[in-house]
């Protein structure tokens, strides 16, 4: 590994550790019904910090008399804004070092800048977040780019991580490919729901197993539940959707479950298998990842079952918006590990 890719590649992994912390911090937030726990952006109450005194306190809520101060919730959601912004100065940094070395060999350039572009656009998000009052939409947008941040700097991670790895043998590979890509999507999609679930708190809608609300087929509202013309204006803080929408919501996402699940590991089966014809090198790159995936996945599971089981308690669901994101992770690894032409 060069010194330029070495340089490129700490600075990536970095800014990867740190967005898995945002990502933490966006959905303890979340859980903890923190999202509107400062009613501006990008200060709180007017403030750099949260209000804690008698005196802030009168002067914030004289500012804001529709927002109490919740001092708790409020440094919850600044937190999640001082680490999201570290993140946005380290990743301009791996833009600027990549402008630098554009020229060296192996030197990523369009990426880390889109990533940067990304993060720009996500603060934006976080503003209209508040501004919007918890607009579901713009909630679901918010969690999949932070998901989309997340696994884009991973990706750059293992471009500038020297790994060497060598392009594989054709036979069979195209119609792995496509089963790995499609596999990816299928992992977005139920990201996508589990992000409408959250944004529209819909978790608790069946909170039973395997029935929900102790029948096969409880009453359901499709047409509200995914109708995503909701008006601006309302604050959808604890959602505004009836329970049959609710329901309709968390049946799609339990359904999407079982789809991930089986071709996940379909998916893996299929990737273990054509592992055998490899060298060993080969072999065990593919086998490392493709076992990640399955306990990835079956950790998933688990945790999701157990946020019904014990009705969403904190640790679970925050470890579950975690894997969910730890799980799209391996999924890129396993589309960049079937994709690379040669030594990176």
């Amino acid at each position: 590994m060069g010194t330029v890719k070495k340089k490129g590649f700490y600075l990536a992994l970095f800014a990867t550790a740190l967005a898995m912390v945002v990502v933490v911090l966006g959905a303890y937030t979340r859980l903890v019904h923190a999202g509107l726990g400062c009613p501006d952006w990008p200060g709180c109450y007017g403030q750099l910090t949260v209000p804690e005194t008698a005196r802030e306190i009168a002067v914030a809520e004289a500012l804001f008399p529709d927002s109490p101060v919740e001092v708790g919730k409020g440094w919850a959601e600044m937190i999640h804004r001082y680490v999201a912004g570290l993140l946005l100065l380290v990743v301009l940094s791996i833009a600027l070092v990549s402008w630098k070395h554009r020229k060296e060999p192996g030197q990523p350039v369009v990426l880390p800048f889109f990533i940067l572009g990304l993060i720009i656009l996500q603060a934006a998000f976080g503003m209209w977040t508040v501004t919007l009052k918890l607009w579901p939409q713009v909630v679901t947008l918010h969690l999949l780019g932070g998901f989309a941040t997340f696994s884009l700097l991973f990706l750059l991670t293992l471009r500038l991580s020297g790994m060497g790895w060598k392009k594989l043998p054709s036979d069979a590979l195209k119609g792995l490919k496509v089963l790995s890509m499609a596999g990816l999507l299928v992992a977005i999609v139920q990201i996508t729901l589990g992000g409408w679930i959250s944004s529209n708190y819909a978790a608790l809608a069946c909170p039973d197993l395997p029935m929900c609300q102790g029948q096969w087929l409880p009453p359901t509202d499709f047409a509200e539940g995914f109708d995503i013309t909701q008006e601006i204006g309302p604050n959808y803080l604890g959602g505004q959707m009836d329970s049959a929408a609710r329901t309709a919501i968390h049946l799609t996402h339990r359904m999407g479950a079982l789809i991930t699940v089986l071709v996940l590991l379909l998916l893996s089966v299929r990737v273990l298998r054509y592992s055998r014809q490899l060298s060993y090198s080969s072999r065990s790159s593919l086998k490392k990842i493709a076992v990640s995936v399955v306990f990835i996945l079956t950790i998933q599971v688990i945790l999701g079952l157990s946020n019904i089981v014990w009705h969403l308690p904190l640790p679970v669901a925050v470890a579950h918006n975690l894997f969910g994101a730890l799980l799209l992770l391996s999924l890129v690894a396993l589309n960049y590990r079937l994709h690379v032409s040669g030594d990176e």
